[in-house]
Formats: C-alpha cells, sequence, structure tokens
C-alpha cells in the first residue's frame, strides 16, 4: 500500500518520497483515514512504529486546504492544532516531524516548553501559529497569561498520554480543557494503554474509532530482552566490562533517580569511556547539546532518568540498559523501545540484583512473557547472602516504589 493510496494529497506524498518513505506502516494505514474522515481516535501501537506521522500527516492536510480555502496571509493566525507531550524532547521530536513534513505548505508551527524563556515563546505566539506543540504545564503558563487563545482549535492530541498521566499533568490537563474549542477533533495516542489512560479518553473522546496495532504493551519484535543476574554493587563494573569486552559505540543506560545518573557517568568517565548524564537538573540547551552529540556518535553512552524513556529518536541505536528496573512497569516498554526502531535490530540489558524481583514480576506481568535470567562468567551473584538481607532488600525498595507512585515525577 502507498501513501497515496490513503487520500493524502500530491504535495504530501511528494514530500514523503523525498524524504525516504516507501510505504505507510500499519499503525498510519489504520489511522490517517479514520483522522482524514473526522473521527476521534484512540491509538495503540508499540513504540517506533511511526505514530507521530500517523497524525501529523492528516493534520497537515486539512489544515492546508482550510488555508487555502480562507487565504489565511490576510487574516490573524490562531491555533488550530495543539499537540500535547509530557516531555521537553518529545516536544521537540514532534516538531521537527510537523516541520519536516509540512515544508511544502504555508502553515506556522512552533513550541513550546519548559526550561527556556517564556518572553521568548510570547512573541511566536503573538506573531502568529497554526500548529503548537507544547508540555501542560508550559502550555498553562501560556494560557495564564493570555499569549494565545485555544477557541478556534481544530485539532488536540495528546501524544503518549500514559507519561503525562504519570508525571502527574491530570490538573494541567483538566485546566486546558476548560479553555479549548468543545467542537474540536481529539486524537488519543500511546504506547500502552491502563486505566488512567481509558478513564482519560471517556472525558476526551467522542464515539472514538480504538485502533490497536499489535499486541498491547508489546516491545518490537528484533529487540532482544536480556536479564543478567548480578550483585548491585557489582553493576558499574559489569557496564565497564560490557562496554570493553562488546565494543560497543552507542548505548542508552537508564537509572531511576538523578544522583546516580551522575555518578555512574563519572565512572564511566573515569573508566575511559565517553559518557554524560542526562536528566532534568539540566539546562535545557546543555540536554540538548548532549542529545545533538549522542546521535551523532560524539557520545558513547547516554546515562540517563526516564525522562529519554520518551521522545529520543536515535537511528540505529545499538543498546539500552536498564542499570536500574523502573518502578512503573509500562516505562520498561518505552525504555527499551529507544531500541529495534523502524525494522532495526536492538538489544535491551536488564541489570537484575534481589531487590528487583517485584519489579521484574510487574513487567513480566505487562509483557506477558517471562523474561530468562543468566550470568555472566565473572560477575556471578554472591549466594552466601542471608535470606534476610534479602528480604530488607525487597521491602526498601517496595517502599521506594510507592512513595514513586503516590508522588509521580516531573522532574527526572
Amino acid at each position: 500500500m502507498s501513501f497515496s493510496s490513503l487520500n493524502l494529497s500530491a504535495k504530501l506524498v511528494t514530500v514523503l518520497t523525498e524524504l525516504g518513505y516507501c510505504f505507510p506502516t500499519q499503525v498510519q494505514v489504520e489511522t490517517i483515514p479514520a483522522i482524514l474522515a473526522g473521527d476521534d481516535v484512540m491509538v495503540g501501537a508499540q513504540t517506533g512504529t511511526g505514530k507521530t506521522a500517523a497524525f501529523a500527516l492528516p493534520i497537515l492536510q486539512q489544515l492546508s486546504e482550510k488555508i487555502s480555502v480562507d487565504n489565511v496571509e490576510t487574516k490573524v493566525r490562531f491555533v488550530q492544532a495543539l499537540i500535547l507531550t509530557p516531555t521537553r524532547e518529545l516536544a521537540l521530536q514532534v516538531h521537527q516531524s510537523f516541520v519536516r513534513y509540512g515544508k511544502s505548505s504555508d502553515l506556522h508551527s512552533a513550541i513550546v516548553y519548559g526550561g527556556v524563556s517564556i518572553d521568548a515563546q510570547a512573541a511566536i505566539l503573538q506573531a502568529g501559529v497554526d500548529i503548537l506543540i507544547a508540555t501542560p504545564g508550559r502550555l498553562l503558563d501560556h494560557l495564564r497569561r493570555g499569549s494565545l487563545t485555544l477557541k478556534q482549535l481544530a485539532f488536540l492530541v495528546f501524544d503518549e498520554a500514559d507519561r503525562m498521566l504519570d508525571m502527574g499533568f491530570k490538573d494541567e490537563i483538566d485546566a486546558i480543557l476548560k479553555q479549548v474549542n468543545p467542537n474540536r477533533q481529539t486524537l488519543l495516542f500511546s504506547a500502552t494503554f491502563d486505566k488512567g489512560v481509558f478513564d482519560l479518553s471517556h472525558t476526551l473522546l467522542r464515539d472514538p474509532k480504538r485502533i490497536e496495532v499489535g499486541k498491547r504493551n508489546a516491545v518490537a519484535s528484533k529487540v532482544e530482552q536480556r536479564v543478567y543476574v548480578v550483585d548491585a554493587e557489582r553493576k558499574s563494573e559489569l557496564i565497564c566490562h560490557l562496554m570493553r569486552s562488546k565494543k560497543w559505540q552507542q548505548v542508552l543506560i537508564f537509572i531511576r533517580k538523578k544522583q546516580g545518573v551522575d555518578k555512574l557517568a563519572t565512572t564511566l568517565v573515569d573508566a575511559g569511556v565517553k559518557a554524560e548524564a542526562f536528566h532534568g537538573d539540566l539546562s535545557q540547551s546543555v540536554r540538548e547539546k548532549v542529545l545533538q552529540q549522542f546521535k551523532k556518535g560524539d557520545i558513547q553512552v547516554l546515562v540517563a532518568t526516564d525522562v529519554a524513556a520518551r521522545g529520543l529518536d536515535v537511528e540505529s541505536l545499538e543498546v539500552v540498559v536498564n542499570y536500574e528496573l523502573p518502578f512503573i512497569a509500562e516505562d520498561y516498554v518505552h525504555r527499551i523501545g529507544r531500541t529495534g526502531r523502524a525494522g532495526n535490530s536492538g538489544i535491551a540489558i536488564t541489570l537484575y540484583s534481589e531487590e528487583d524481583a517485584l519489579l521484574l514480576e510487574e513487567i513480566e506481568a505487562v509483557l506477558d512473557t517471562r523474561l530468562p535470567q543468566q550470568w555472566l562468567e565473572g560477575f556471578e551473584p554472591d549466594l552466601t547472602r542471608s535470606s534476610m538481607d534479602i528480604r530488607k532488600t525487597r521491602k526498601s525498595a517496595q517502599k521506594q516504589r510507592a512513595r514513586r507512585r503516590a508522588v509521580g515525577s516531573r522532574k527526572q
């Protein structure tokens, strides 16, 4: 099936051909016609399957047609499409996609997120924007300042809705919804579905078309998942060993806390590995610089919190490592979804110690599969530890997980 068979305009098809897009993915085949038909949609598909193009292309087409009819150049521009994302990195990625796909149109797009000047953003908005990509908190700041209005909104997109809820943005979402045009078309996209997402969909969508591509909460078929059992205090030693023995050139490592990220990045640099930390305490300019260096291959290892689990798109990323398992099982899917994208193969490694037992069980329940554990020679776990010590570490991990879920994580 070709893109032209999805009723996309000749201009858009030409742009896609120039970008090297030969055939639509399954989620695009099922979603684009539904959006063009005016349906609200609730779409679930594993990460890396082309969800951004699935909503960007039909929005660009319909707004381009509207501008052609209205001759908008003689009028004030209002935001007609709003795409909400949970993180700055995902917002940047989505905005770049709209710019690339819409290069042959007269549409104006912009991006707003925290960590940078709000006044500079306000000036761009007041000059007139058709398509806005935003994180919820900063968007709400602009609405309260009067930098823009959403009364003309035709499309409202929730990208990675489950992550927005995990990060505690429900109040911001509710406040934003009070200011949007009720006669809009709403599109909800997520790589994972849970009760929170379904509850949100009931308040957002009108008779939606539900589209699920592949098994819910699944990972890409070409991602090989490995679980290495190792004592917690030897994890950094094992990482250094793997970097030397496997000769990996591009690795993304996930750790739950910012302090742990900084510590491991320093350890790797001391061991002669080109590594950088990536988390919410870094300024936006530093985060963008580090990401660009990683994408270009100037950095061998990026050590990150879950702020990089969504929105980080690195072509042919070889390996993702769970140095620590996430407290929210669905985040595991998004972490390892940074590799094996667009049909490529990848490796997802988990460093597992006894305190991770409950977390691994929850991940296996979400995946509906067992993840076989293995030992690496020279890094076998110490089996002489007492059962009392093991119970203590598991109990401590359980308390941390409960606190993490209750508080959420706005800044990782």
